[in-house]
């Protein structure tokens, strides 16, 4: 069973996909946001593609846990994105995924330009590992 994780941004939509056992993350692509529209038909080609069961989107909430506005506006996109999908979307504390990304690329040395590139791609990839580290546990 696939899952594909979506770190939503402003711009940008970081995609990573597990193995089919769910042990393993993998960086996918970076999706430069268009419209909500082109944004889905994307997604869900992927979906397709890689025979999806589930999505994690990561939620960004406020360091005390609180959700602020950001926070409020992926749960609107996850509405719109189970509509579109018509699969289970969870959402996962994405705290803090950002800033360890940022830090793995400065310590292998990724220029800032390739930082920008990917920066998204492995935010996701964190994300869906801590998921799926929970998943886990769980089992």
């Amino acid at each position: 069973m696939r899952i594909l994780c979506l770190d939503v941004g402003e711009k940008n939509i970081g995609v990573a996909v597990s193995d089919p056992l769910g042990l393993t993350a993998q960086g996918l692509e970076v999706i430069k946001r268009q419209s909500l529209s082109k944004d889905l038909r994307r997604i869900q080609q992927l979906l397709k593609d890689y025979d999806v069961e589930e999505i994690v989107l990561g939620l960004p909430l406020n360091m005390n846990g609180t959700m602020g506005e950001k926070a409020r506006e992926i749960l609107c996109f996850k509405e719109k994105l189970e509509e579109a999908a018509g699969i289970t979307v969870t959402t996962w504390d994405e705290r803090l995924t950002t800033v360890a990304a940022q830090r793995a690329l400065l310590e292998a040395d990724v220029s800032r330009k390739g930082r920008k590139k990917v920066i998204d791609k492995l935010a996701a990839v964190f994300i869906l590992e801590s998921y799926l580290r929970y998943r886990q546990r769980g089992q």
